[in-house]
């Protein structure tokens, strides 16, 4: 069993955005235990700090984590990386619809970790409502055998909140792909907005738009999901990128058309390679948790950008152990903004996505990445 006393502790505290009551020096010492732990469990892995001015000692007294090297979460696209506790852990991919998937390996104490912050953040907001039966719609992936996208195992796992009374899928298994039912998905909201159970939606934001955008052009009247209904999008607009709309616009026409306020429709920020999950606020803002530390960086040196300036959006927390992805750099645009600027009364630093960034820039971070790495 792997023994990260720091790192575990760090995971396991139930106030997800509480900066008080996190011990003093607690996430130092967190990161600098799981990169001492890939040090020595993750082959490369210390050879590539060294190639940044690093080592293994000098990692106990660091308390500015921007300094760890991180890695391309594009890199995980050609790459499997993984400790010794990752070479038999669950296996899941990212839900990319065109050219490589990023696969990552969690062990169990990494999924732990991973799945109790959701727990603690639907706590926060009053999700957790064993009590109340609701109906689903999961506007993913209905379930298959050989299906290791993480997005599904996501939705999967958030109906755990609130027992599932009925669940519908929007993106239906044909025996050798899938296909978009849209308008089994009109009807399944038809059909809930008829029953008193409140309704969750989670998934795809592009599936829910096209339902809304089908239901408006054939005229059907608005609908009003019961009390207690709740919206969770995430995962992006893939290759439905082209027709991406304002997250503001999209919470109106929910509001009109399905009858839930906008304040209890939410996006979600996460990814594979990435795991802690990042929840807007009541203002719709997406604040970093107690178990990460947020960094945006300029594409062109790297170098951490300020308050209030864009960049790539970089992630570091030490919750992972079967995979050296404690410290990554996403291919997403992001500004990062403290916490006082948002107005809901969190504390906690939050930040603003601009989407992905440019083709010819994501090229570029691959093959830096791949120059990096290869001179480990």
């Amino acid at each position: 069993m792997t023994h990260l006393p720091y790192t575990d502790a760090l995971c396991a505290l139930t106030q997800p955005y509480d900066l008080d009551s996190v011990p003093p020096g607690l996430f130092d010492r967190a990161m600098a235990e799981i990169s001492q732990f890939h040090c020595h469990h993750t082959p490369g892995y210390e050879r590539w700090l060294s190639a940044h001015d690093l080592d293994a000692q000098s990692l106990e007294g660091l308390d500015n984590w921007s300094r760890l090297p991180p890695i391309f979460a594009n890199f995980f696209k050609q790459h499997l990386l993984l400790s010794s506790t990752g070479e038999d852990a669950l296996e899941l991919t990212s839900s990319g619809t065109t050219g490589q998937k990023s696969r990552m390996r969690y062990d169990s104490r990494s999924m732990d970790a991973a799945q109790g912050m959701v727990t603690r953040i639907f706590r926060h907001y009053g999700w957790d409502t064993p009590g109340t039966p609701c109906n689903y719609l999961l506007l993913s992936y209905e379930p298959a055998a050989d299906n290791r996208l993480g997005t599904s195992y996501t939705d999967q796992f958030l109906c755990r909140y609130a027992p599932v009374n009925r669940i519908v899928y929007a993106l239906r298994h044909t025996g050798t792909g899938y296909e978009f039912d849209l308008f089994g998905v009109i009807r399944a909201l038809q059909a809930f907005a008829e029953e008193p159970r409140p309704v969750r939606i989670f998934g795809f934001p592009a599936f829910l738009w096209q339902a809304l955008q089908q239901m408006e052009a054939i005229g059907i009247a608005p609908l009003a999901l019961p009390a207690g209904s709740l919206v969770s999008l995430g995962g992006g607009w893939k290759n439905h990128r082209l027709q991406e709309i304002p997250r503001a616009r999209l919470y109106e026409r929910i509001e009109r058309q399905l009858g839930i306020e906008q304040a209890r429709c939410r996006d979600g920020y996460g990814a594979v390679e990435h795991a802690v999950p990042y929840v807007e606020c009541a203002h719709h803002h997406f604040h970093v948790p107690v178990y990460s530390k947020v960094f945006v960086r300029n594409p062109s040196d790297f170098s951490v950008q300020p308050y209030g300036q864009p960049g790539l959006l970089g992630f570091v927390s030490p919750y992972i152990s079967s995979s050296p992805a404690h410290a990554v750099v996403m291919s997403d645009l992001a500004t990062l903004y403290p916490g006082a600027t948002c107005g809901c009364g969190l504390a906690n630093d939050w930040f603003e996505l601009h989407g992905r960034a440019g083709t010819s820039a994501g090229r570029s971070c691959a093959m830096a990445a791949a120059e990096l790495i290869g001179r480990a």
